[in-house]
């Protein structure tokens, strides 16, 4: 596959833009300026940027409690998701989804969600609709390999494969669903769960970010035409914990040399390799992005610190309730 410079660069510019607003998130809510929970999406960045970069914009997106990462490839402004992320009234939710509830549908992010596999039903709905609408748009789900033991999963896999839907289903396989290994949870092979539904699978590197675009542009190309579902399967690491704060717990279900071993399999350090040494991209013009991604981060966060929290009076604004008789 030809892959022109933009690509190239918008693919590295990504991904070192989810890994530094990861890192800030973290040094933040550890110094207790960001409430509620954060879970990094740090060593996973190729999955997010490679697949949502084969999308178009009107392409829709659902995500998980591990979002951001998907949020930010998906066009979200950095300073509206951290404002969010501090409660903000200038957040993209207005300060009220938070970190597990990040969502801006003007951008084709249908949010993310703090239940697991949840966003598999909604995916697949947007993908009916979209069948129905026959406007063109396929939609990518993301979930961790512990959802795909959700009988959700099954349920839409079957329906989606049956009613040929334009949507594309992620498995971000990072070996952990919280602290229970795979090994202990999944059985048989990943790529074999698109089998019983005739759902065509792909298996690919997680971390390395051109081989999830290529597959992910072969999918959605199918997608698109009307020719059904696609399952990828993307084997990756999280190299922080589950969320932010477990580091200083015990480590009882994973080991420092595994944690050292994935971390030398960066996918933000693999591909800068790649690029220079294939002299696609030059350091200077790496470097060029790194310092302006960090800028763009020391924005965000004052900005949301400059921000105001939402006024009591807002509590009850985008709340949907429904009356009758009375109550």
């Amino acid at each position: 596959m030809d892959i022109t410079k933009e690509v190239l660069i918008n693919l590295y510019k990504t991904m070192v833009t989810i890994r530094r607003f990861e890192e800030r998130a973290a040094k933040l809510h550890e110094k207790g300026r960001i409430p509620g929970n954060i879970h990094p999406y740090i060593g996973e960045e190729a999955v997010a940027t490679g697949v949502i970069q084969a999308l178009s914009r009107d392409d829709l997106i659902t995500s998980t409690h591990r979002g951001h990462g998907h949020m930010i490839a998906k066009g979200g402004n950095v300073k509206a998701m951290m404002a969010e992320l501090y409660g903000k009234e200038t957040g993209c939710c207005k300060g009220k989804g938070g970190s597990m509830h990040i969502a801006d549908f003007s951008i084709g992010s249908l949010g993310a969600c703090g239940i697991v596999g949840g966003g598999i039903p909604i995916a697949t709905g947007s993908a009916l609709a979209s069948k129905l609408d026959k406007d063109e748009k396929v939609t990518v789900c993301f979930f961790g390999e512990g959802a795909s033991n959700q009988g959700s999963f099954h349920e839409c896999l079957n329906m989606a494969s049956l009613w040929k839907l334009p949507v594309i289903y992620v498995i971000e396989n990072n070996l952990y669903a919280i602290t229970t290994s795979i090994k202990e949870t999944v059985a048989g092979k990943l790529q074999n769960r698109g089998i019983p539904y005739d759902i065509p699978t792909k298996k690919v590197d997680g971390n390395n970010v051109l081989e999830v675009y290529e597959k992910a542009m072969e999918m959605v190309k199918k997608a698109r035409v009307g020719n059904g579902p696609s399952l990828l399967v993307c084997n990756t690491y999280r190299i922080l914990g589950h969320f932010v704060g477990e580091q200083v717990l015990p480590w009882r279900y994973r080991t420092k040399d595994e944690v050292s071993q994935w971390s030398k399999k960066c996918p933000i350090q693999q591909f800068r390799k790649y690029l220079i040494e294939r002299s696609l991209l030059g350091s200077e013009i790496l470097d060029t992005i790194d310092l302006e991604v960090e800028k763009m981060i020391d924005e965000s966060v004052e900005f949301a610190e400059g921000s105001a929290y939402p006024s009591e009076e807002s509590a009850l604004a985008d709340v949907f309730a429904y009356n009758k008789g009375g109550y």
